[in-house]
C-alpha cells in the first residue's frame, strides 16, 4: 500500500553510540533516532517501502551482531511495525537542526529558517541515503578543518584552490569547499548510489554540474591528473591505513591532508603510521566525543 511505511525499530546498546548512525548510514538505511533524556536510551527506526525489506533488515542486523560488537556497536529489542505516511512525514525532521561550524560556515536542512551571520556561507543539505549531514562528529571536524585551511589560503592571496573529497557520501564536504571559494573540487565515493544524491545536493546549493566533479570509485581505483591543496578523507581507519600512500600522492607539497572517521582510541596509531612515511606531519587534531580527526602538512 502506497500510504504505508514499514519500520524496523531497535534499541541502541552500543559502547560507542555515536558510531551507530554512521554504521546505519553506511549500510544505506533511511532512519531517524530518538533519545529518552531521562533514561538515556536511544532507539533507531529504519524506514522501508515494503514489509519484506523491513524484515530483511532485522534479520541482517541480528545476524551481524557479533561482527558489530567487535567494534563497539550493539542493537537489541528489534521489532517490525508499520505506520501511515501522513504520521511519519514530518516527525523525523526534529532530529536535524542548523549547525554552525564557524563564523564563515553553517549547515542547515532546507525546511529550517536559518539567519546567516554577515559573510557566513550556508550549506543546505537534507538527510538522505548518503552519509554526511554535518551532524556527525567526524563530518563536523572535517568541515571545520576545510573552512580553516581555505581561509588561510585566501588570506595568503591564493588565486586557485583545489580540493579532493575522498569518500564524499552526500557531498557535504565538497559542496562546502566549493561555496567557501575552492576553484576546483573533485570528489569520489565507493558507493555509486551516492553520486546522484551528491549531485542533487550540489544543485540545491546553486552549484552547476561542471563546477563539481563526482565519481564512483574506491580509494585505490580513483585517479587524478593533478595534486590538491586540500585532501579530505572521512572514511574508516582501516581504509585510511590501507590507502595512506594513495592519499598522500594526491596532495601537493605544502598541502593539507585531513583525516577523519577515526575512533579516538585508534588515532595515535593512525597518526604514527602516516608520519612514519616521512611525508607528513600532524599540525593539529580535533576530538569530539569518541572521535578524533587530524590535519597534516604534506612535505
Amino acid at each position: 500500500m502506497d500510504d504505508i511505511i514499514y519500520c524496523c525499530v531497535m534499541t541502541d546498546r552500543s559502547e560507542f553510540k555515536d558510531a551507530s548512525p554512521e554504521l546505519l548510514s553506511a549500510l544505506g538505511y533511511d532512519f531517524s533516532s530518538w533519545k529518552d533524556e531521562e533514561s538515556g536510551e536511544i532507539r533507531h527506526t529504519l524506514y522501508f517501502s515494503t514489509e519484506k525489506d523491513s524484515l530483511d533488515a532485522k534479520r541482517i542486523l541480528e545476524e551481524k551482531d557479533a561482527e558489530f560488537q567487535s567494534f563497539g556497536i550493539h542493537f537489541t529489542d528489534f521489532t517490525c511495525t508499520k505506520l501511515k505516511k501522513e504520521d511519519w512525514a514530518e516527525a523525523w525532521k526534529i532530529h536535524f537542526k542548523p549547525l554552525v561550524i564557524s563564523e564563515t560556515l553553517a549547515v542547515a536542512p532546507s525546511w529550517e529558517h536559518f539567519e546567516a551571520a554577515p559573510g557566513q556561507i550556508v550549506v543546505k543539505l537534507d538527510p538522505g541515503m548518503s552519509f554526511g549531514t554535518g551532524q556527525h562528529a567526524t563530518t563536523k571536524s572535517c568541515l571545520a578543518s576545510i573552512d580553516r585551511r581555505i581561509a588561510e589560503l585566501r588570506r595568503a592571496g591564493a588565486g586557485e584552490i583545489a580540493m579532493l573529497d575522498a569518500g564524499s557520501g552526500s557531498g557535504i564536504l565538497a559542496i562546502a569547499a566549493r561555496k567557501l571559494g575552492c576553484t576546483r573540487v573533485d570528489a569520489f565515493d565507493i558507493d555509486p548510489d551516492t553520486v546522484g544524491v551528491a549531485r542533487e545536493n550540489a544543485r540545491k546549493n546553486g552549484i552547476a554540474d561542471g563546477e563539481l566533479s563526482l565519481a564512483a570509485a574506491s580509494l585505490m581505483e580513483y585517479e587524478s591528473g593533478i595534486r590538491y591543496d586540500i585532501v579530505a578523507a572521512n572514511i574508516l581507519s582501516s581504509a585510511l591505513l590501507a590507502g595512506k600512500e594513495k592519499l598522500l600522492s594526491f596532495c601537493k607539497p605544502g598541502g593539507r591532508l585531513i583525516l577523519a572517521g577515526i575512533l579516538a582510541k585508534e588515532y595515535d596509531g593512525v597518526k604514527a603510521t602516516f608520519e612514519s612515511t616521512g611525508r607528513c606531519t600532524e599540525l593539529f587534531s580535533i576530538q569530539e566525543k569518541e572521535w578524533r580527526g587530524g590535519t597534516y602538512l604534506v612535505k
